[in-house]
């Protein structure tokens, strides 16, 4: 028999006390299924949540989902504008930052002891347990806020690319000299109406599936990109390149260079940001062998695997297009034929944003429905959950609030994402602005409580050295991004495709 509402109601009293995204997870995953033959310590981790069952590769699937993303589209203008110099080093130093830094992250999942220690579910519990005080809201508005602005990013990005698919038939059957302008915003809608029927999925770990399709979509649209760039370079086109990037005078003013620069050192910090969601994939995975060995594991299977992909369409891709790179070289039209690999690339990143969307907002819906539980615990509508038959499934239960409430989200992300359809800077500007708070800084000043590290000494130093340099690097490029917003908004036409 179907599970009832008033079966999930009993949960609410015995879970009152617990704090708001404890109740979320403890909530969402004990349903009356899960004891049904009464064999609760088989099922049950250390901590009385429903067992884990995810491993290193589910963990790099899930990473390599948040990676390999839109920012791997424009690292080709990346490094245009930096040349083969430092285009090169930035690429490099960005990935052992956000390797190194997720080592430590890793082993902030338990505490105090990071095999032993008590279970931390989110970026912000862990930040809690090591530093805590106004340190924990600082973490949750920058983990948070940059969750709302990677989404509504991804929402851009996927409706592009489907854009680019119509615009590709268009130029295919009426040539390259023909406009094809198309609006974004019917794509948008169709991006969001596929995200509410997503988000509806409960929570981080019934999302392995999806991981793994978007992984799989993100290592074909890369690899054809690259395989087009390497075609254009061994065809005997030979696009101007230099070693210091776009030339002051003849590509860009002197203005422009110092600011296009800030904003591809952005676009590269973003190109590898997926702190924000460590700790929540982090709590995917089985206890045996322990957490922050596994996770360490698929860190660097998965920022190896991103940084080959990046170095790769980054220097391959600046040297088939040279100074003139587009801002996205398979949406942007830097390749023309054959049409139908260029579709296909384009349907890749549109199935692949769809996971990666889900990846970062799961976290966010979590947070405030476990918030919003603990406000209103004795509220039927937000905790109870109605068992509904599906076909060829089973039983799903649905959750009101859960319906309501993710839907006004993808709605509303929508909205903004028409409002502010600007790939490269809108890219730029999440990077700058979640880069040091939630790659750099947090992960430090955990590792260096955890370790009881003294104060002044050669370690501690060097450790501030590099959060300093890493806050310089943010600042700057979020005044890149930012003055190319504003360039941007100034230019922006209504109803025209922007690339």
């Amino acid at each position: 028999m179907p599970a009832s509402s008033c079966q999930v109601d009993n949960y609410s009293e015995n879970f009152a006390s617990k704090n708001p995204l404890e109740y979320f997870i403890m909530f969402i995953e004990k349903n009356p299924g899960d004891y049904e033959n009464g064999d609760i310590p088989e099922n049950l981790d250390d901590d009385g949540r429903v067992k884990r069952t995810g491993t290193w590769v589910t963990a790099s699937a899930h990473i390599i989902t948040a990676v390999i993303g839109s920012g791997v589209l424009s690292l080709a203008w990346a490094v245009a504008q930096l040349g083969w110099v430092a285009g090169p080093i930035v690429l490099m130093a960005f990935s052992f930052i956000t390797y190194f830094t997720s080592n430590l992250l890793a082993d902030s999942y338990r505490a105090p002891d990071p095999v032993h220690g008590t279970r931390n579910y989110t970026y912000m519990d862990a930040v809690r347990a090591y530093l805590g005080g106004r340190k924990v809201q600082l973490c949750g508005l920058a983990q948070y806020g940059n969750l709302i602005g990677i989404t509504i990013g991804y929402t851009i990005t996927a409706s592009t690319s489907m854009v680019a698919v119509r615009r590709s038939n268009c130029f295919h059957k009426h040539g390259h000299h023909v406009k094809c302008q198309t609006s974004n915003y019917p794509f948008m809608i169709i991006f969001g109406c596929i995200q509410i029927i997503l988000s509806q999925i409960p929570n981080f770990h019934k999302l392995s599936w999806l991981s793994i399709l978007a992984a799989i979509m993100s290592f074909a649209y890369s690899s054809i990109g690259l395989g087009l760039s390497i075609a254009k370079v061994a065809g005997g086109e030979h696009a101007r390149t230099t070693l210091t990037g776009v030339t002051v005078g003849v590509d860009v003013s002197g203005s422009e260079k110092v600011w296009r620069t800030f904003q591809a050192i952005g676009d590269i910090a973003f190109a590898y940001a997926f702190s924000t969601v460590l700790i929540e994939i982090q709590d995917t995975i089985k206890s045996s062998p322990p957490e922050n060995k596994t996770m360490k594991r698929a860190t660097s299977v998965g920022v190896s695997t991103t940084t080959i992909f990046y170095v790769l369409c980054g220097l391959v891709g600046y040297a088939a297009f040279g100074n003139d790179a587009p801002g996205n070289f398979l949406t942007g039209f830097g390749f023309y034929e054959p049409f139908w690999l260029i579709d296909f690339a384009n349907v890749c990143i549109a199935i692949h944003l769809i996971g990666a969307y889900q990846v970062f907002a799961q976290p966010l819906f979590g947070f405030v429905e476990g918030w919003c539980s603990k406000r209103w615990s004795d509220n039927t509508f937000i905790i109870s959950e109605h068992g509904v038959n599906v076909p060829f499934y089973g039983v799903f239960y649905i959750n009101v609030f859960r319906l309501v409430w993710r839907t006004m989200y993808v709605i509303l992300t929508a909205l903004v994402a028409m409002i502010f359809p600007f790939f490269n800077e809108f890219l730029g500007l999440i990077g700058a602005g979640s880069f040091w708070p939630l790659t750099v800084y947090f992960p430090i000043e955990m590792h260096i409580a955890q370790t009881n590290m003294a104060k002044y000494s050669l370690k501690w130093i060097w450790f501030k050295i590099l959060s300093w340099i890493c806050l310089i690097v943010s600042l700057i490029a979020a005044a890149g991004s930012v003055q190319g917003l504003i360039r941007s908004l100034r230019a922006y036409k209504p109803f025209q495709n922007q690339d």
